[in-house]
């Protein structure tokens, strides 16, 4: 196996050594290079000896002396070095099957792939896990791993993700929790399928795997109004919302008294559908689940706190607007007064957007459109500039679900788009520098 090279940056050891565009890397320290994996972690050698084929077919040994972290300085055609996994789970609950049609063809690609995990933080299900790749992950101690396990009955996994491995990959956890590797995990909950006793079950089931077991959130199923010929679910009631947490509290308190840690938390967006107060901010120890949407809200709030003790006043008049999801919208109002202790003269208006695109049941501001944003803040006072997180664009891009960008935005509006991070910090540093430019 070899993996061609695509660009050797300028000054770098790789350039000096000779290595050129084109050339194929075949090994470092006899190591084979299959990926982004193997390159990562066997470039951190402080002498190496790498294995190269140039463009004409002849082979080169070259050897190196270097700092441990210092970069080689070579790229590659994709980040991956190959193609991206794909998944080949046909979970009952996927978001992937609920787009509507005629979105463009790479939001209906779903990724399954242990690279971007740790790379990431994205979650698998190691289903589509090879052998080579479990054992590399242990040899490696790559770590911590983040797995989509929805349930640890293995009939009801299989069911579940319509994939006959998804019993069997239950056991990869183990062979991981013993070699030390850490594990995230996350259970997407569909009423009355995995949660009751079958999430009891799963707790006690995961339990096991301590100390390696590091967090487990608890996620409520996102349903779109696009779920034709789909396996019939339904979404969170009240009472069951509070059934999930009640359940994550008794687990939560065994826990903490067993491995000194809760380790199991309920998303956010549990706790505003069953209509109950969000534990305060010691609740989620060190935030292990931010990305699930778990303390979310209280890591904003703390946010604002610091970022206010910090502050410099300032009496300039500023009057914007925020655009965010039904779920987030009261939150972010109550951060955005508490800025006029700081900024007595700001006006910030919060507006919640309904979820038309993909229907009323989806409330997070990370599934908004531009479409959305635009019909409904047609013609409504905005301010100076309009404010939006940065969880409503695809990564690294301007670009929204819909495709729109955030210019699309601005000449429908005919106002100036900011993209803030999504957190309480970033809305501050954005409204500050706001003020600082005004």
């Amino acid at each position: 196996m070899s993996v061609v090279i695509f660009d050797v940056e300028k000054g770098s050891i790789a350039e000096k050594k000779g290595i050129a565009a084109g050339d194929s890397l075949v090994s470092i320290n006899k190591n084979e290079i299959f990926d982004v994996l193997d390159f990562r972690f066997w470039q951190q050698n402080t002498r190496l000896v790498l294995r190269t084929v140039d463009t004409h077919g002849k082979k080169h040994t070259i050897r190196i002396k270097k700092d441990e972290y210092e970069e080689l300085g070579l790229n590659f055609e994709t980040y991956l070095m190959d193609k991206q996994h794909s998944c080949k789970n046909k979970c009952i609950f996927c978001f992937v099957d609920q787009l509507p049609k005629g979105m463009r063809e790479s939001l209906y690609f779903k990724d399954d792939d242990t690279r971007l995990s740790f790379l990431f933080g994205n979650y698998v299900t190691l289903t589509n896990i090879t052998e080579h790749e479990i054992e590399r992950i242990i040899k490696m101690h790559i770590s911590p791993i983040n797995v989509s396990v929805h349930t640890t009955t293995p009939e009801l996994r299989v069911k579940m993700m319509a994939n006959p491995n998804a019993a069997k990959a239950l056991g990869i956890l183990k062979r991981f929790a013993d070699a030390g590797i850490s594990l995230n995990c996350q259970l997407v909950l569909c009423p009355g399928i995995n949660d009751g006793a079958e999430l009891e079950r799963s707790l006690n089931d995961l339990s096991q795997l301590a100390p390696a077991l590091n967090s487990i959130a608890l996620v409520p199923v996102g349903l779109t109004k696009h779920r034709e010929n789909l396996y019939p679910l339904t979404p969170y009631t009240e009472a069951g919302a509070r059934a999930v947490i009640e359940t994550a509290d008794k687990y939560g308190e065994r826990f903490l008294e067993e491995f000194g840690c809760r380790t199991v938390y309920c998303a956010d967006e549990f706790y505003l559908k069953a209509n109950l107060p969000l534990p305060d901010y010691s609740y989620y120890e060190d935030f292990p689940q931010l990305e699930n949407g778990v303390g979310l809200i209280r890591s904003m709030e703390r946010d604002v706190d610091l970022c206010i003790e910090d502050a410099d006043r300032s009496d300039k008049a500023l009057s914007v607007s925020v655009a965010t999801g039904v779920d987030a919208a009261p939150f972010v109002k109550a951060q955005a007064e508490r800025l006029k202790t700081v900024f007595p003269n700001l006006k910030v208006k919060i507006f919640a957007v309904e979820n038309d695109y993909f229907g009323h049941t989806i409330t997070v501001a990370g599934l908004l459109t531009a479409t959305d944003i635009i019909a409904q803040l047609k013609g409504k006072e905005l301010g100076s500039c309009l404010i939006l997180p940065d969880v409503m664009l695809r990564h690294q891009t301007d670009r929204f679900l819909d495709d729109l960008t955030v210019s699309d935005i601005e000449n429908a509006l005919d106002i100036p788009v900011k993209i803030s991070k999504a957190d309480g910090e970033g809305l501050f540093e954005t409204i500050e520098s706001l003020i600082k430019e005004g």
